[in-house]
């Protein structure tokens, strides 16, 4: 069975966002592979142990975003791609990429993350379904395959739903899907040696330049949150007086 994983690197979840001059300030921030691919990369290993074949990874972003790709290998995967991009790409733009580069190759199965924990959009795994014109099924917590058949299970709203389709099919992880493991040192070591290539838009036959359908007009940090405010006196006094809150301070009545 040959795999494919989408990975994208984000910032480490536990860092502090610093916003200048409109844009997200990247100075001393740690990068790591995005959590719900993590789930991706996993599922890909198990189904390699139980079916065999090859894993691919492919991630779109700067020189930095080859870091990512290295702790996949060291996870477990077999090889890399990395499409390198500078500047503006939103979600449609980044699935072109990805659709140009693995066009020709023939891929069983592919992974994605549900989304990405930047952006939250969970639009590039199936734009890149749609552009290679296989089935897509998101969200997906149990993955069965046999021989061309495929069952899967999705969180749908708090339930269950359960899905039977074909191969070659993309599916986006959600969290409860397995438990990833940490790369060994091993693991580590032998990343090193496993084959990664780098591409640029320019050796992409089948991708014709897209430009971006959407813009970031503005980004900002929440407002920090205030402590609560307790109403003290008889019921009546303090309907009254938070009515008078809401409609003077808050401005919501």
């Amino acid at each position: 069975m040959n795999i494919l994983v989408l990975l994208k690197q984000t910032f480490d979840t536990e860092e502090r966002i610093v916003i200048e001059n409109n844009e997200i300030n990247e100075e001393g921030v740690e990068f790591v592979i995005n959590p719900y691919d993590e789930y991706a990369v996993e599922e890909a290993i198990l189904q390699r142990e139980q079916h065999g074949g090859e894993i691919t990874v492919i991630t779109v972003g700067p020189e930095r975003a080859e870091s990512a790709l290295r702790t996949a290998l060291a996870m477990g995967a077999d090889k890399g791609i990395v499409i390198e991009q500078e500047g503006e790409a939103d979600e449609y733009t980044i699935s072109k990429l990805i659709a140009a580069a693995v066009k020709n190759e023939s891929f069983d199965l592919l992974i994605g993350g549900n989304m990405a924990v930047d952006s939250g959009s969970g639009q590039v795994a199936v734009r890149v379904a749609e552009e290679l014109g296989i089935a897509h099924v998101s969200a997906i917590t149990k993955l069965a395959t046999k021989g061309e058949k495929v069952t899967i299970e999705r969180d749908a709203e708090g339930d269950i739903e359960v899905i039977e389709t074909n191969l070659p099919v993309l599916v986006t992880a959600q969290q409860g899907l397995n438990e990833p493991r940490y790369p060994s040192l091993p693991g580590i070591m032998k990343a090193k040696k496993k084959p990664l290539t780098r591409l640029s838009t320019d050796d992409l036959d089948a991708y014709e330049p897209a430009a971006p359908r959407t813009k970031v007009i503005q980004q900002y940090t929440p407002e920090k949150k205030q402590a609560g405010r307790m109403l003290e006196g008889e019921i009546k006094e303090q309907v009254k007086e938070l009515a008078q809150l809401l409609r003077m301070e808050a401005k919501v009545v």
